[in-house]
């Protein structure tokens, strides 16, 4: 998915210079081997943000802003890390994760075929049936506003993020 533009990019060559290290095509680490990473399970925001900063480029920016992302549109965000991944929710459950790969970060929305329109495009492997997401090689592919609107979708579901009613 590409992130929606009305016309030209207004970047200085400055901004553009700050984001060339996340644009990069540097090898990645060894760690990256295609499976979640070893992250130890831990509830709260400093275990994501240590996973977070734990990742390669360009991945680690992709899943900052990703969590950013995340912050800006849910207020009563809750963070874990489970599974050596992210996991996002509010409420009493867990709504989606985000988790880096070898060239991409998957974001995974738990029940996303069965409640999300549209459903996103990937079914991942060993996650559920219902999962689905988005594969993300850079920052350029985050669509701001259609992730906004999933992680909104989401959350509002009693028992992933949602209070029961």
């Amino acid at each position: 998915m590409k992130r929606n533009e009305s016309g030209p990019s207004q970047a200085s060559a400055k901004d553009e210079s700050a984001l060339a290290p996340l644009r990069s095509s540097a090898p990645l680490l060894a760690a990256m081997t295609g499976k979640a990473s070893p992250a130890k399970a831990a509830v709260g925001d400093a275990p994501v943000f240590a996973y977070i900063a734990s990742l390669p480029q360009p991945q680690r920016g992709v899943a900052e802003a990703v969590d950013a992302l995340a912050a800006k549109t849910l207020p009563r965000l809750r963070r874990s890390v489970k599974w050596g991944m992210a996991y996002y929710g509010v409420g009493d459950g867990w709504c989606f994760s985000s988790g880096a790969f070898v060239g991409h970060v998957k974001v995974m929305f738990i029940k996303g075929a069965e409640i999300l329109d549209p459903v996103p495009p990937v079914a991942p492997i060993g996650m559920g049936k219902a999962t689905r997401g988005v594969e993300l090689e850079s920052i350029d592919d985050i669509d701001e506003h259609q992730m906004e609107l999933w992680m909104r979708q989401i959350a509002a579901v009693p028992g992933l993020g949602g209070k029961k009613r």
